[in-house]
This record gives structure tokens, C-alpha cells and sequence, in this order.
């Protein structure tokens, strides 16, 4: 048996493999983000190929949770990381023979997505297989730690390679990120024991052993479905930030204030790893919600680079408070042996938010809110008095919109008592 120190030295060898693929990651993402809005001028088309990049990863979720609890979680890692690469080879192909088409770098995010399914399940159970529940908050901040990576650090690497050369170098460091992560999921591998592959169970029985999972404790069930809401709300952010700020300003700026509003999330994360959390998770989760709706609206609210600096801040310093109370509060109340299956079904619910998000986001921006707020549109006279006019503040008011949502949903969060009852483990009801 590892002691707890020795477990949680291999966990963090497995994060920082895991560190340096969202850093890549983040290259390709602000690269391609800028290629295509510098190609086409349009929301949409940016909100079309984060879709593409986001939903199949998505659908496959429950398969490759299945797939987690069957086979070796270390080897469907490295099978994904892998082969996920083919797609980002796929658009550096078309780029090097001329320009990418927007079809042809959709084809490649898709490719991306499908292998990258294998991912995140395994993933997630994996840290549970090295760690004991003392350590899962702690756990919880390093993760986001790397997550904000792409937010943090890429931004910054990418602007100033973007200076010197083009997306393609951009992609060539994401292909290349992916033989260290391999090596760091083969190392943490060869010190555990690898799982056999399982026979006894179709799969349809262990999607409904998933399921039981997720949906026997009311309380999780709704936190699922709310969690739904939530990236509904969030996924309008995500989608519009960037555009809306390349419509009045350049990539350099959009690189530097990435930097800057990330880092709200590396503080707060390096701040729960420091401290973890062993309390009041329902109200950490609703207050921090609550903030990150209303920075949400501040961000969107004019043209301003100190007012976005700052409300994005603090929308990406709420985000590792959620996170991990999210976390801890599905992870505590599922049973290890099936975690791998649930985590998937949790992702694909709770994640529906993002897909609804991304697919009406830009055609919102495009069609309809831009038109109402450029020069002599509808509500020029009226909302654009407030926020202003122009190309870009029709994306505001949707940002504006959706983050005054979000904060309403919160309230609705902290008084249901279903979810109140999960730091309640013991107790909890399936009939309230």
C-alpha cells in the first residue's frame, strides 16, 4: 500500500503531464480563435468551431466512462492523448498548403474531440484511485491550477509567437506537448496495479449502474441538473469574450487581458490548495456563483479595458470555489467502483448547458442583438445609452444578460434543500 505522501507524488507527477497539454492546448485555442475571426469577422463561425471542439468529446463521455471502469484508466489516457493529435495534424496539413478553410479546421476539432473522450472519465477516477478523501480538495486546487493554464500562460506564449511567426508554430508546440503527457501518464502507470478488462457486464447494464449512481441520491441528481444551468449561462462568457474584445481592440491586447483575468483563477486555486476546504460547500457554491454572475454583467457591461481587467478577474477567481465544491460534493456521495461511469454521466448532463450555449450564442451575437445596438439599431437610443453602440455590444448585452441569470440561479441552488443535504453524506433523502 502507498502512504498518502508517496500516492500523492505520483498524482502530481500525472498533473504536471496533464499542466503542459492545457498549455498547448490553450496555443491552439487562442491561435485558431484568432485565425478564424481574422478569416470571417463573425461570432458565429468562432462559436460554430468551439461547439465542434467541445460536443463530441461530450456525447462520447458515457461510452468512455464505461470504458474507464472496464479497462486500464492509465491506458485509455494515453490512447487519447494520442490519437487526439491526428486532428491538430489534420489542420497543420491544410495550413501548410495554403489557407484552412473553415469546413477543414471544423473536420480536425471534431477529430480532436472524438479521441479526447478517452480523456477526462479516466482521468477523474484515476486521481480517486491515487488519493485518499482528505486529499481530493487539495487535489482539486492543482487541477485547476492546470486548468487555468490555458488562460494563464498560453495567451502570453501566443501572443508573442504570433509576433514572430503564425498559428502553425502554434499547433507544432500543441502536437508536440503531447509525447511528454504520454510519458508522464506511463510513469504514474507502472506504479499501479493495471486493471483487466471486465467481460462480465454489456454495456447497456453498466450505463444504468451510472445512472442508479447519479440519480439514487436526489440531491446529486438535482445538483447535476442545475450544473446544467449554470454552463448554460457560463457558456455565453466563454463563446463571446473573445470577439467582443477583438471588436475594438487587437490580439496583443486580447493576450494580455487573458492573462490578467486568468489569473484570478490561479490565485484562488494556488489558495485552496493551500487551504483546502472542509466545510460549507452548498454556501461556497452558491456565493461564489452569485459573484461570478454579477462580474459576468460588469464584464460585458462597457468597452472599457479596466472594467474588463477587473470583472474578469473576478469571474475566473469565483470559478475554482465551484469547482471545487462541485467536486467534492458529487465525488463524496458516488461509490469509487463506479466513478468512472458516473463522472462521465455527470459531464454529459451537467455540460448539455455549454452545447445549448455554444449553439445559439453567435447566431444571438450575429443576427440579432448585434443589429439592435450598432448606429441606428433598435435599442441604440435606449440600452446603448447605457452600454454603448457598435459591433461589439450586442455580445455585451448577451454577457450582460446571462451573467444577471446566473447569479439568480444561485439563490435558487442555496435554498433547495436536496442539494443543502449532501454534506450530509449520511442522511441523505431520496424522497424529499
Amino acid at each position: 500500500m502507498n502512504s498518502s505522501g508517496t500516492a500523492f507524488s505520483k498524482f502530481l507527477l500525472l498533473w504536471s503531464g496533464q499542466l503542459i497539454s492545457a498549455i498547448g492546448s490553450g496555443l491552439t485555442s487562442f491561435g485558431l480563435g484568432i485565425y478564424i475571426y481574422q478569416q470571417t469577422g463573425q461570432a458565429s463561425a468562432m462559436a460554430l468551431v468551439t461547439l465542434l471542439a467541445f460536443m463530441p468529446s461530450l456525447l462520447l463521455s458515457p461510452v468512455a466512462g464505461v470504458l474507464a471502469d472496464r479497462y486500464d484508466r492509465r491506458l485509455l489516457m494515453v490512447l487519447g492523448d494520442s490519437l487526439s493529435a491526428t486532428g491538430l495534424i489534420f489542420i497543420l496539413i491544410c495550413l501548410l498548403n495554403g489557407e484552412a478553410q473553415l469546413w477543414q479546421i471544423c473536420i480536425g476539432v471534431t477529430i480532436s474531440s472524438v479521441f479526447s473522450s478517452l480523456l477526462d472519465p479516466a482521468y477523474k477516477a484515476t486521481v480517486t484511485d491515487l488519493l485518499s478523501e482528505e486529499q481530493y480538495t487539495k487535489a482539486s486546487g492543482f487541477v485547476q491550477v492546470a486548468g487555468s493554464a490555458k488562460y494563464l500562460i498560453s495567451p502570453v506564449i501566443a501572443g508573442f509567437l504570433l509576433v514572430v511567426s503564425d498559428v502553425k508554430l502554434l499547433l507544432i508546440i500543441d502536437i508536440c506537448t503531447f509525447f511528454v503527457t504520454v510519458a508522464t501518464t506511463l510513469a504514474v502507470r507502472s506504479g499501479l496495479a493495471s486493471k483487466q478488462p471486465e467481460q462480465a457486464q454489456a454495456f447497456i447494464r453498466e450505463f444504468k449502474d451510472g445512472w442508479r449512481a447519479v440519480s439514487g441520491k436526489r440531491g446529486v441528481l438535482v445538483l447535476v441538473i442545475m450544473t446544467s444551468v449554470m454552463t448554460f449561462f457560463i457558456g455565453f462568457i466563454e463563446t463571446l469574450s473573445m470577439p467582443m474584445i477583438l471588436s475594438f481592440s487587437d490580439s496583443a491586447v486580447l493576450g494580455t487581458l487573458e492573462t490578467i483575468i486568468a489569473s484570478g483563477m490561479l490565485v484562488s486555486s494556488v489558495i485552496i490548495g493551500m487551504l483546502p476546504m472542509k466545510k460549507g460547500f452548498v454556501r461556497i457554491l452558491s456565493v461564489s456563483l452569485f459573484g461570478s454572475g454579477i462580474s459576468m454583467a460588469a464584464f460585458g457591461l462597457r468597452e472599457n479595458i479596466v472594467l474588463i481587467s477587473i470583472s474578469g478577474f473576478l469571474f475566473f477567481a469565483m470559478l475554482p470555489f465551484t469547482n471545487t465544491a462541485l467536486d467534492y460534493l458529487v465525488r463524496t456521495n458516488i461509490d469509487n467502483s463506479v466513478q468512472g461511469r458516473a463522472w462521465s454521466l455527470i459531464g454529459l448532463v451537467s455540460q448539455l448547458g455549454f452545447v445549448a450555449a455554444y449553439t445559439l450564442s453567435g447566431v444571438l451575437a450575429d443576427y440579432v442583438f448585434t443589429p439592435l445596438l450598432v448606429t441606428g439599431g433598435v435599442l441604440a437610443g435606449s440600452v446603448g445609452e447605457v452600454i454603448g453602440t457598435g459591433s461589439g455590444r450586442g455580445m455585451g448585452l448577451l454577457i450582460i444578460i446571462a451573467g444577471l441569470l446566473l447569479s439568480a440561479a444561485s439563490l435558487i441552488i442555496y435554498n433547495l434543500k436536496s442539494i443543502r443535504s449532501l454534506e450530509n453524506r449520511g442522511d441523505v433523502c431520496t424522497t424529499e
